[in-house]
């Protein structure tokens, strides 16, 4: 356990180091920092001490090694567009980030395992064919799409859901949430529904497939002959088998709703940290771009390392190869 820890920790650091690397490219190859920041009229000796207080003189290994140790701190200089603290537009907008990818990702998971488990148990039934129809939608049509469609169909037409904004949001010291408002919860609904929709029918139907594969098994053949109800033959010993291989897919489209979550918060204008991204790209903005790229890889890191802890205490053939090694 500890080696399998120990090369799933050093890889983790090794990507890291990888994308540190990008962002920091990105401050000598997306535009000069100091002429975003002092513009077109300023002197030579104002962008000559400018470049010696950001350690721009110095050389490039040392500065990317100063960014690496700012970013461990979470620190990634000053904003070109609002001459803020790149960190402190993050922290504002996280929250509303998070809450939006930790609804759609729960509505996602829940939905997904049990309409899979229920698609095939009773694949036969025209409901299970229904969904499996209906599922088509959710892979077929791309995310601004389905965010326009459910606008127009809850928010314009039927008047029943907010069409754009986070609605009421109350303060908790740094963070601050929508869902103990009413308002809050009925603006979150159409954007986690859309966020989550993709992932949603992709978990489905790949608990569908793995589904009926252990059922084809023989051991499943054996719990049915000892007399087991059909209920502890399906959700104690096939699902749990089932899930085995839905534990990587659904780790990997956790992480894909946070870095994805930048369409859902355009269409519905969520002030999020994805809204944020597109406008640090419109205004070339690059310590937002670069404190974003490095956020987004640190969460595929952080959620892959716990996918595969996961994977490993619950797929015993990984802890008998572990132990023989």
């Amino acid at each position: 356990m500890l080696a399998f820890l120990i090369q799933r920790v050093l890889q983790a650091v090794f990507v890291m180091f990888v994308v540190a690397l990008i962002a920091f490219s990105l401050f000598h190859y997306v535009g000069d920092p100091v002429l975003n920041m002092l513009g077109q009229e300023a002197t030579e000796a104002d962008r000559a001490e400018l470049r010696t207080r950001l350690g721009l003189d110095q050389p490039v290994v040392l500065q990317f090694w100063q960014f690496i140790v700012n970013a461990a701190q979470f620190e990634f200089g000053i904003s070109y567009r609002s001459a803020r603290p790149v960190a402190d537009l993050i922290v504002e907008r996280l929250p509303a980030t998070l809450e939006l990818a930790i609804i759609s990702a729960i509505f996602a998971v829940v939905m997904g395992i049990v309409l899979g488990i229920y698609t095939a148990i009773q694949r036969g039934s025209w409901l299970s064919k229904f969904i499996m129809t209906a599922s088509l939608i959710g892979v077929s049509l791309p995310t601004f799409l389905i965010g326009i469609l459910l606008i127009y169909l809850f928010a314009v037409e039927l008047g029943w859901l907010p069409a754009f904004g986070r609605g009421q949001v109350v303060d908790l010291g740094w963070w601050n949430t929508g869902l103990l408002t009413a308002s809050g919860l009925r603006s979150l609904i159409l954007p986690a529904i859309t966020l989550g929709l993709f992932q949603l029918t992709l978990i489905m139907r790949l608990v569908r497939a793995e589904m009926l594969e252990v059922l084809r098994t023989d051991y499943i053949k054996f719990a049915r002959a000892r007399g087991l109800s059909r209920r502890v033959v399906n959700l104690r010993h096939a699902l749990k088998n089932t899930l085995i291989p839905v534990i990587t897919i659904i780790g990997l489209q956790l992480g894909t709703i946070i870095a994805f979550a930048i369409i859902t918060e355009t269409v519905f204008q969520w002030p999020g940290v994805g809204a944020l991204f597109i406008t640090a790209v419109r205004f070339v903005d690059i310590p937002v771009m670069a404190a974003y790229l490095m956020m987004i890889a640190l969460v595929f890191v952080i959620i892959n390392l716990v996918v595969d802890l996961l994977y490993y205490a619950v797929d015993p053939r990984l802890r008998v190869q572990g132990g023989g090694q």
